[in-house]
């Protein structure tokens, strides 16, 4: 990282210095009761709205809580923001902002030695140390000597915060992830207003919890502005060389995806169909489609996974451009209608976002192990053409391209993102219309083929001489039944 360092005039401590850097890595880590994917999330808006590149790493545990304050329950998030164009997440975070003593335990070895800890120090009591096999507080023992540590009971200040709210004690201490966002969002200079904003139109039916968020919020960036425990604040200029001129959003690769089957869809001129069965990491695409009905958009939630595909290449069949979403073991279970769609020559896109197995797996964990399976996981000779994305954003690029290939050669495709592309997110440059392709189809409307007799009939197989794709026939057009 480079620094340069300036002073800056501070209220109530006196000044305080101003370092310049290029890069941050920053971990928020807590119970996955903590808020802490909603905290990262927050300051990763902010810093895409200040113009940073950035790559985000959202890591959470199984949906079915494990108890509060052990290590199984810890959830974290990691935002890895620049002034230059960047392609990772990071490995090492400089920040880690943990809340509990199991937060501290579960990531303490992915820091290196330097890097600032913060820590939540109402949560260090013997019986929550002792869940995680602390003998000896580890802000006391030494072991943290090397990091600068930073300890603040972000509890108690909220509850303080909150005094005048009118909220319970339990009820206040809820929003200390929001007074943690304060003073990170004061120590890196981000943008406050886009947070308090969201904060009020989230809240909006409970604009008492709405307004201690707020104040929880403003209390952690006054708070860092003021303690002399943090003598430092950080900048990290916007990153103008690494973005085209355009319009650009912060986007996961899931709501990417989602819009790159709706662009897919009007580019083609056909209804979009989702035939999908739920599963994680794959399930936000289902919820994100089901909202877009006035894009010509149907979706379905099917009984099982084999009905999902079954229904899609029903659709398919009918002139729809069709779609199904899944994850490992749910592509063993299309594998026999993903054949049938190889040998009726129907396009058909199936999304795969991949997670860890074998068998059914672990819906939290990320593996990219299905390639094998998308290659080669169908009985008889039934190959399928592959795209896959390299980053959230381009998660938009590859679905266009793999709608591209299914309609142009009439062919199965998969699509293989994954669970750390799903929930990321980065920068997305929002394309005109005129980049995308033109991806009309031309349905056969007549008979193709010459007999010998000079009769005119329809061959359903017969080849284009420039994609040798087959014509795709709507059932019931005119002059084609037989």
């Amino acid at each position: 990282m480079t620094v340069q360092t300036t002073s800056a005039g501070g209220t109530g401590a006196g000044k305080k210095d101003v370092r310049r850097l290029d890069r941050v890595i920053i971990r928020f880590a807590g119970d996955s009761g903590d808020g802490m994917q909603l905290t990262g999330d927050r300051f990763t808006s902010e810093t895409a709205s200040f113009g940073n590149d950035l790559s985000t790493l959202p890591n959470f545990p199984a949906e079915i809580r494990a108890p509060a304050g052990t290590l199984p329950g810890v959830s974290s998030f990691q935002l890895h923001f620049a002034d230059h164009d960047i392609l990772t997440p990071g490995d090492a975070p400089n920040v880690l902002v943990a809340m509990n003593p199991a937060a501290l335990k579960a990531n303490i070895a992915d820091v290196p030695r330097g890097a600032e800890i913060i820590v939540n120090t109402d949560e260090f009591s013997k019986r929550a140390m002792a869940k995680v096999g602390y003998e000896v507080s580890p802000l006391e023992d030494g072991s943290l000597d090397g990091y600068s540590v930073h300890r603040v009971p972000l509890t108690a200040l909220t509850v303080e915060a909150l005094r005048e709210s009118g909220l319970s004690r339990k009820d206040a201490g809820r929003s200390k992830n929001m007074f943690a966002l304060g003073l990170l969002s004061w120590m890196y200079h981000r943008p406050t207003e886009g947070t308090e904003r969201f904060l009020r139109a989230k809240f909006a039916k409970k604009p008492d919890i709405a307004e201690a968020n707020v104040t929880a919020f403003r209390a952690g960036w006054n708070f860092g502005e003021t303690t002399e425990d943090f003598a430092v604040s950080y900048e990290v200029a916007p990153a103008a060389a690494a973005f085209p001129a355009g319009t650009y959003r912060n986007i996961s690769g899931n709501l990417a995806l989602s819009y790159g089957l709706i662009a897919a869809g009007r580019q083609a001129d056909l209804p979009l169909y989702l035939g999908s069965y739920p599963i994680t990491p794959a399930s936000d695409i289902l919820h994100e489609l089901s909202r877009h009905k006035n894009f010509g958009v149907r979706t379905f939630q099917a009984e099982d996974e084999i009905a999902g595909i079954g229904a899609a290449l029903g659709a398919a069949f009918g002139g729809s451009l069709a779609v199904t979403t899944t994850s490992g073991p749910g592509v063993a279970l299309k594998s026999e209608t993903i054949g049938l769609a190889v040998s009726l020559e129907l396009p058909l896109l199936i999304v795969d976002i991949q997670r860890g197995g074998p068998s059914t797996g672990l819906p939290t964990k990320t593996e990219q192990a299905d390639l094998l399976q998308a290659m080669f996981g169908r009985n008889g000779e039934a190959p399928v053409a592959i795209v896959a994305p390299k980053t959230p954003a381009d998660c938009f690029d590859a679905t266009i391209e793999a709608a591209r290939i299914a309609v142009t050669y009439r062919t199965p495709v998969f699509l293989l993102s994954d669970g750390y592309l799903a929930n990321g997110s980065e920068p997305w440059r929002i394309p005109d219309i005129d980049e995308l392709p033109d991806l009309r189809v031309r349905f056969a409307s007549g008979t193709n083929h010459t007999q010998d007799d000079g009769s005119e009939v329809f061959w359903p197989y017969k080849r284009d001489p420039r994609t040798l794709a087959r014509p795709w026939a709507i059932p019931g057009t005119p002059g084609l039944e037989h």
